[in-house]
């Protein structure tokens, strides 16, 4: 189970993750002017692409012996308007190794099928408010 929380009020902005009991605090600002995060949950969720992308080459690089030396993930997208979903969210993937271009295509492109975040919102999933306890 994965658990984020952001605790945020005029003094104090903690954000944490929380694994399968292993706790991890991030360090993300609070807005230099009022209460809220200095990053917004769309800029978050294009982070959370990349480094989807990021980690999950490296495992699968892993998996087939590949050596990747760096890799650079960017991604974009619009948020147009206050309560509307993003749209046109695109990536690329700028890979360098020593493997044949041809098996770093491929990898690429694997990796792009078993992307958890990627296909959490391909499928579209789900979201409920529950109340509070």
């Amino acid at each position: 189970m994965t658990t984020a929380t952001i605790k945020n009020s005029l003094h104090q902005h903690d954000v944490s993750l929380e694994v399968n009991g292993n706790r991890k605090t991030l360090l993300i600002p609070a807005k230099s002017v009022g209460q809220g995060s200095s990053v917004t949950g769309g800029e978050l969720l294009f982070l959370s692409l990349a480094t989807c992308f990021c980690n999950d080459l490296y495992r699968e690089a892993a998996r087939k012996n590949i050596t990747i030396d760096s890799v650079e993930v960017t991604v974009s997208g619009e948020f147009k308007k206050e309560g509307e979903p993003g749209s046109d969210i695109r990536y690329t993937v700028d890979v360098r190794s020593d493997a044949p271009e041809k098996e770093i295509a491929d990898l690429i492109a694997y990796v792009d099928t078993v992307l958890e975040i990627h296909n959490t919102l391909r499928k579209g999933v789900a979201v409920r408010l529950l109340p509070k306890e």
